[in-house]
């Protein structure tokens, strides 16, 4: 993903960064922990290698995601938030209660109790 040369706001920016399908959940996946491309392949229900690969790449080009890879065999490469990507994390906590309010709203209680987030 291209970053735009001009903006009319710093939001738009933001939302830049942040457009598409997975890059939030790959975000709101690694507040958990660092860990490896398998690993959130398997987490993230859905989502192509493919498209992992490309959005990690772009969060990396943001600086909100950082690679670190470890010599040795196997490879071991191990993805994580960057302190400007727990800050988008924190802003992201905020989308998760406002989506749990509106489902608990909307009468969807079981289904967050089936994901944990509803006791």
């Amino acid at each position: 993903m291209k970053i735009r040369s001009e903006y009319t706001c710093p939001l738009e920016l933001v939302h830049d960064m942040l457009k598409g399908k997975w890059k939030t959940i790959i975000i709101w996946r690694l507040r958990l922990e660092a860990t490896s491309l398998s690993k959130l392949r398997k987490d993230i229900n859905g989502i192509t290698e493919k498209m992992l690969l490309q959005h990690l790449k772009d969060l990396i080009k943001y600086s909100l995601v950082e690679k670190k890879e470890y010599e040795g065999y196997p490879l071991k490469v191990e993805y994580s938030l960057t302190s400007r990507g727990k800050e988008v994390l924190s802003a992201l906590e905020i989308f998760q209660k406002i989506g749990i309010e509106y489902m608990i709203e909307d009468g969807k209680e079981e289904e967050l109790r089936k994901l944990c987030l509803l006791k």
